[in-house]
């Protein structure tokens, strides 16, 4: 299931994909318009900032934009960066693989090509769930 933090993250970037090469938008504008809490707004858009999907500028008209096109931007980048990885077990995860300490021989194993299989159709839905599809959703 997706977490808060990530579904908000979700939220923040699509409404910053709305406002793509319109200038910036202040977190108290995109906290009101999302319905999501200010403070811990802030502190996604800082992880955001780490990430390098957004940006941001001080001052009276300041606030944040987007570093990539909504095309460029993914559910499952979103989703890595808040939730971790899309597999079901890290046996099969590509970004964070460590071995299942209950599995005698991984090349055996009955749970993993399947799962294997599983993270492949999530991870290929998750990619091509970009900014721009959730912006054409409304």
């Amino acid at each position: 299931m997706m977490s808060k933090r990530c579904k908000y993250a979700l939220k923040a970037m699509v409404r910053l994909a709305r406002n793509y090469n319109q200038g910036f938008l202040p977190t108290s504008v995109i906290a009101q318009d999302e319905n999501i809490p200010k403070k811990f707004l802030e502190q996604i858009l800082l992880e955001l900032k780490r990430a390098k999907l957004v940006n941001s500028k001080q001052g009276k008209v300041g606030g944040y934009y987007l570093l990539k096109s909504p095309d460029e931007v993914s559910l499952a980048d979103i989703y890595r960066i808040f939730d971790g990885p899309i597999a079901l077990t890290p046996c099969v995860s590509l970004n964070f693989y460590e071995p299942c300490d209950d599995c005698v021989d991984e090349a055996s194993c009955y749970l993993r090509n399947e799962l294997i299989i599983v993270r492949e159709k999530t991870r290929k839905s998750m990619m091509e769930a970009t900014l721009t599809k959730f912006i054409n959703q409304s």
